[in-house]
């Protein structure tokens, strides 16, 4: 079975920031190949002992928030353990074990927090993220996701995904552009 050294080494030493945050086929069988069964054993609470301890904690965020974007991409299965992954991010920031971790690193404590679709937890992750990584970009994209909550209440690109029904407001926001326009909309509003 893969251990929380393993996810940390292949997502923060073989992957790194190029391959995070796109769409890539290859890369989602990758991880699918090599951590499908790692994420199913999570699911069945195997590893309550990675929540013990900082780094572990933090294994236990990126196979719970950040893979199963990437092993079920355009599928409901995507976000299944999302609860499982903002109850591990929320636990390890209020032990302070965000702060014992280097950035890039700690940005995926607050992942969870931007994925919630809960106002609250939109609030907390743009403030941890101005206060604990003073970081412009992932401030931006931060801001750009309680802004989508803040409008909609959910995030609208999701809902063909998870069988909800699109309102007429979504359905403009997502013809806009959706969450890129968003993006977009802040950085002209920063520039201005």
């Amino acid at each position: 079975m893969v251990g929380p050294d393993d996810i940390l080494r292949f997502w923060l030493d073989e992957c790194g920031p190029e391959a995070w945050f796109k769409s890539d086929p290859v890369f989602d069988q990758t991880i699918r190949d090599r951590f499908g069964e790692t994420w199913k054993a999570a699911t069945e609470g195997q590893f309550a002992l990675w929540l013990t301890y900082p780094s572990g904690a933090l294994a236990y965020v990126i196979l719970t928030d950040q893979f199963p974007r990437n092993m079920f991409r355009d599928d409901a299965a995507a976000f299944s353990t999302d609860k499982a992954a903002l109850a591990a991010a929320k636990s390890a920031i209020a032990k302070g074990w965000d702060m014992r971790l280097d950035l890039p690193a700690r940005q995926f404590f607050y992942m969870p927090l931007e994925h919630s679709e809960n106002l609250c937890d939109q609030d907390r992750a743009v403030r941890l993220i101005c206060e604990r990584m003073k970081d412009d970009n992932f401030l931006l994209h931060a801001r750009a996701h309680r802004e989508v909550i803040r409008q909609f209440g959910r995030f609208p690109h999701r809902n063909a995904l998870m069988g909800r029904a699109t309102t007429a407001a979504e359905k403009v926001h997502l013809d806009a552009g959706g969450y890129g326009a968003v993006v977009r909309g802040l950085e002209a509003d920063e520039a201005a």
